[in-house]
């Protein structure tokens, strides 16, 4: 698929009975059987002092095979990109074989996996990372609290260009590895205040190479890293997430719609599979004040750009996900009105491994336990029911 989107509804049935969310399409190469998305969600549940897939998350994923495609938790590409304990890496052989086992079970219930890879940057603890210093573009501390510990950041390390080409490489390598354990395809995480986050917007990358300065140059990491991927996988396997005025570990530019401008017509070029755009929160959960405050002077998100969803839409004609706190209804209008090609649920597909069931069926959704989102074990992770198993 090329730059412009495959996915147009049927003009038939675009219509209030949820049909368009059962439409089948590709993503990129990648056939899915429905408009569902999962989006990728932090769960802490590998073992944190490997960073290897569990049983339990062999579970967890697999019961959510009948979402058109599922993306799972962001993934590690070193030990240095760990923002916290118990998140998957994908830089082991070790790893590479706890892996397997969640994408041959997904598999064989008909489902479709995409690996979300990530570094965190300065998003992280020295005592997360062997006490090394957290790499960034610039030396510049994130001032809100870590979002698991609530302590301090320390300040990071501005990367050296020997930094970031080694970075480029561990973003191939984890393909690679991704492309050994079985994934459909890969998504870089470019959203939420990680690493390409980071050089992107132009409050945490004060930098004066060709790394920083102009919104060409701030893009110029993303575009490396991306490149790195597409050549283990191709651009029909490879996605991005992007948060353009999310203020996560406390990220902020000053005009994110020139920004996206850039980086769509880049992506458009590139050709690649999707890109999915989170809106402007976070999870409740995180109570970062500054999602809705501004505490540092700054406008909010919402005022900074009011009707993002639409104006994504017209910067980027190829296949388009959307993400954060969409309701089934406005789902349905995104789809309808072709401002989406998929939705990505995170928080419904926590409590609802059946979402897609759940739709159809007009039933009653389960909430999500914030109180089980980071914590170890099974609770309030792979022991949610289905609606069928709750029946009998």
């Amino acid at each position: 698929m090329g730059c412009t989107s495959s996915n147009e509804v049927v003009e038939a049935d675009i219509k209030n009975d949820l049909s368009l969310y059962f439409q089948t399409g590709k993503i990129g190469s990648i056939q899915v059987k429905n408009r569902f998305v999962m989006a990728a969600l932090t769960r802490c549940r590998a073992n944190p002092a490997t960073g290897i897939a569990n049983d339990i998350m062999v579970d967890y994923y697999s019961q959510r095979a009948s979402f058109g495609m599922i993306l799972t938790e962001c993934s590690q590409i070193s030990p240095l990109s760990n923002a916290f304990p118990g998140s998957a890496g994908i830089y082991s052989k070790e790893q590479v074989e706890g892996w397997k086992k969640v994408t041959q079970k997904v598999h064989e219930k008909g489902g479709k996996i995409v690996l979300q890879i990530w570094h965190s940057g300065r998003a992280v603890l020295k005592e997360f990372i062997g006490g090394a210093d957290p790499l960034a573009p610039s030396a510049i501390a994130i001032r809100t609290p870590h979002a698991y510990t609530k302590g301090p950041h320390p300040v990071p390390k501005e990367m050296t260009k020997e930094d970031i080409k080694k970075v480029v490489e561990e973003f191939r390598q984890g393909a690679l590895n991704a492309k050994e354990a079985g994934f459909d395809g890969v998504q870089l995480h470019g959203a939420n205040g990680y690493l390409v986050d980071q050089f992107l917007r132009d409050g945490t990358n004060k930098r004066t190479d060709e790394y920083g300065g102009s919104i060409a140059n701030r893009t110029r990491f993303l575009l490396e890293c991306l490149d790195a991927l597409i050549s283990v996988f191709g651009a029909d396997k490879v996605g991005i997430k992007l948060s353009p005025t999310g203020r996560y570990n406390d990220m902020y530019d000053s005009n994110p719609k020139e920004l996206m401008k850039y980086v769509l017509a880049e992506l458009e070029k590139k050709k690649i599979a999707f890109v999915e755009v989170k809106r402007h929160g976070f999870l409740e959960s995180s109570k970062d004040p500054n999602q809705e405050n501004d505490d540092f002077g700054q406008t909010q998100p919402k005022k900074q750009w009011p009707d993002i969803f639409q104006q994504i839409r017209n910067l980027y004609k190829g296949t388009l996900i959307l993400n954060d706190g969409i309701t089934k209804e406005e789902g349905l209008d995104l789809l309808k009105n072709r401002q989406a090609d998929f939705i990505s649920f995170g928080q419904f597909a926590i409590s609802n491994p059946d979402l897609p069931y759940r739709f159809k069926q007009g039933l009653e959704l389960a909430k999500a336990d914030y109180t089980t989102f980071f914590t170890p074990g099974a609770k309030g992770y792979s022991d949610y029911p289905t609606a069928q198993t709750q029946k009998s």
